[in-house]
């Protein structure tokens, strides 16, 4: 089990890390994490949600992912309530308060049961602890670190982040607020995100060894161009006063607060012809060839976050502006995004807001929303289907990705086309003899595209990380500033796995690999 002395010091990372090196040296090895808390969630091929990072380090083990990898997910929410996920679906709605006094007292069972079942499958489980095992407010009802290593009966190694200041401190403290069985399950430590000349250091790792009794398996390089999908909106902290060089294609994404599933941009920030900016204030608007609504976790109270800031009518403004001129402005919303285009909003059940609330949208699209309490999770394919002039060149494009969200929209003019048609889905489901049963669902179409096609949305989270249709896209708006189209040069599938195996090559080189495997009994 990968621990740490505080959020965000790299504990996915160096998970996934050893995920794929444990799966090069031939061993059937799997993720776990018992309680994750993100917006930026990923569904498995059966249709659950699940923790991002744990379905980013399925794939660098080469398996499919599955909840038994993270059975308790918290969704937070707008008014101190979070979502909780159980098993990939829909627990309840709990403040935190009532999450620690009347679930977590019987949430043993449930994650005890889903790592026995990950062992009993696989040579090594990989564990990953959250924030850290030192908070003594919170360890009675610990689910997720040294309880957790207990029950699984898991070594810990502790990881620390030198860069943020305070390494050996950090260690130190941490150890000596463990109970004395929790401190002797510590095997070693990982110092992470190390810059400089390490013969400088060499003098503090000693004393570090000598104060503890415990070994430094590796000092980790900083290093930011890992490629490693995140799952905390805390990454996005690095666009913070970022000034990228001008491109071709300026795409501006609007930053709402409760942002989720933002790796959907991700593809976009990897081609070279396009700039990403991150955009909070209308001052920073500018005049970008697309913006981006992306994912939220409370579309209502994001839009009115929009409304107040004055982006919303910044929005309006430039889209005005630029159809007097006739100059395209492309505007797109994904999912939470899509929902904020439409005309309305509408809370009957209190899913996202109070009760009966309706709100006004950004009147872009020619459609509006029911929030339901029944939420849609799950893996779909299509073909891409819009009749729009500005389109034809994708049309017939096959589509994959998936979908996280509790609201249907209904298209309210005929002039509006879909998207994407999706594909019907064969479930195997009991039957009522308790045989299964091979039923197959038919599949609405997704997404409204604009009358004139520069505005869109859609349901389909992943819609970039399709290669042909996201280069093809990117060539129509070369084509209408003047610029030639380019060929399909980012694969991003194979991206992703170039990049898990530069990151285990990195850890390689600088983790003592050979007492990490003496320490899980696989020298």
């Amino acid at each position: 089990m990968l621990q740490g002395t505080a959020s965000d010091v790299g504990k996915s990372v160096v998970t996934t890390a050893l995920c794929r090196i444990f799966k090069q040296d031939g061993y059937r090895v799997a993720p776990f994490k018992s309680q994750n808390m993100a917006l930026n969630s990923y569904v498995t091929p059966d249709g659950k949600e699940i923790g991002r990072a744990q379905g980013v380090q399925a794939e660098a083990c080469g398996i499919t992912a599955t909840t038994d990898m993270n059975p308790v997910l918290i969704k937070p929410m707008q008014d101190m309530q979070s979502q909780i996920i159980v098993h990939g679906k829909p627990y309840r709605n709990m403040s935190a308060l009532h999450y620690r006094s009347d679930f977590l007292p019987v949430a043993r069972q449930l994650v005890t049961e889903a790592v026995e079942r990950l062992k009993a499958e696989y040579d090594i489980v990989v564990m990953e602890g959250a924030g850290s095992p030192a908070e003594i407010n919170l360890k009675h009802n610990d689910i997720v670190n040294m309880n957790m290593a207990k029950w699984a009966d898991a070594p810990v190694i502790l990881i620390a982040d030198i860069d943020r200041g305070g390494v050996f401190a950090s260690i130190v403290g941490t150890l000596e607020l463990l109970e004395p069985d929790e401190r002797e399950r510590v095997v070693g430590f990982i110092i992470n995100k190390f810059r400089g000349d390490l013969e400088l250091l060499r003098p503090g790792l000693t004393w570090l060894e000598e104060r503890t009794g415990k070994p430094v398996l590796g000092v980790l390089p900083y290093a930011d161009d890992l490629d490693i999908e995140a799952e905390d909106s805390v990454a996005l902290e690095q666009w913070k006063g970022r000034i990228d060089p001008e491109r071709d294609i300026d795409i501006a994404v609007l930053a709402i607060p409760r942002i989720s599933n933002f790796t959907d941009i991700d593809p976009l920030t990897s081609e070279s012809d396009v700039r990403i900016r991150y955009v909070k204030h209308p001052q920073q608007l500018g005049d970008p060839d697309v913006v981006i609504i992306p994912g939220s976790k409370s579309t209502i109270a994001d839009l009115l976050w929009l409304q107040t800031t004055g982006l919303a009518e910044a929005l309006t403004v430039l889209r005005e502006r630029r159809s007097r001129e006739e100059k395209d402005l492309r505007i797109v919303g994904i999912c939470g995004g899509y929902q904020m285009l439409g005309k309305l909003l509408i809370d009957l059940e209190g899913v996202e807001a109070e009760p009966g609330t309706i709100v006004e949208g950004l009147g872009l699209l020619p459609i509006e929303t029911e929030f339901a309490a029944i939420k849609r999770t799950e893996q779909v394919k299509g073909t891409l289907i819009t009749s729009s002039p500005s389109w034809r060149p994708l049309q017939g494009l096959a589509m994959e990705g998936y979908e996280i969200h509790m609201g249907r929209s209904v298209k309210l003019s005929s002039d509006a086309t879909a998207l994407v048609r999706l594909a019907a889905v064969a479930v195997d489901s009991p039957g009522d003899s308790g045989v299964s049963d091979i039923t197959t669902l038919s599949r609405t179409d997704d997404g409204c595209v604009s009358e004139d096609g520069f505005v869109f949305g859609t349901y389909l989270h992943g819609l970039f990380h399709n290669d042909e249709f996201r280069r093809g896209w990117l060539n129509i708006i070369r084509t209408s500033k003047g610029f030639d189209p380019l060929p399909v040069q980012l694969r991003f599938k194979e991206k992703k796995e170039q990049a898990y195996d530069r990151l285990a090559e990195l850890t390689r080189k600088h983790l003592n690999m050979e007492a990490i495997r003496k320490v899980i009994g696989c020298d």
